[in-house]
C-alpha cells in the first residue's frame, strides 16, 4: 500500500470519502501527476513545481495550493477560513469540489508556464 493510501486509511470513514475523492480529482485532471507525502500530507507536483498538497484534521480540510493559488479565487474562497496559501474546507458543510477543481486547473497551467523554456534574446 502507498503511502497516500496510507494516510487516508488513519482517517475515520466519512474523511477517508472526501479524501479519496479529492485524490481521485487531482488524477484525473493531471494524470502525470508526481504524487508524494511531503511535510506529512498528500503532495502533488507537475513539471517538477508544486501543484497542490491536501490535509485532513478534526474539523476540516486544508487545502495548500501555495499563495499564488490561492490569490486568484481570493472572493470565492473568503468565506473559508484562510492563512498564507492554504484554506480550510470545514467537514460540517459540503466539501466544494468544484472550487477544488478549478483551482487545480489553475494550479496546472501556472505551472506549465513556470515550465515554459525561456527563449534568448537575439544580439
Amino acid at each position: 500500500m502507498d503511502s497516500v493510501t496510507l494516510y487516508i486509511k488513519s482517517f475515520p470513514a466519512e474523511v477517508q470519502e472526501i479524501l479519496t475523492e479529492i485524490r481521485a480529482l487531482i488524477k484525473h485532471k493531471v494524470p502525470d501527476v508526481a504524487e508524494s507525502i511531503s511535510y506529512g500530507i498528500p503532495a502533488y507536483k507537475t513539471n517538477g513545481k508544486p501543484l497542490i498538497y491536501f490535509a485532513a484534521f478534526k474539523n476540516h480540510i486544508g487545502l495548500y495550493a501555495t499563495p499564488q493559488g490561492h490569490e486568484q479565487f481570493k472572493k470565492e474562497l473568503s468565506i473559508y477560513k484562510q492563512g498564507k496559501g492554504s484554506v480550510q474546507f470545514p467537514l460540517n458543510k459540503p466539501m466544494p469540489m468544484d472550487l477544488i477543481e478549478r483551482i487545480i486547473d489553475f494550479k496546472v497551467l501556472a505551472n506549465q508556464e513556470i515550465a515554459k523554456p525561456v527563449k534568448p534574446k537575439k544580439s
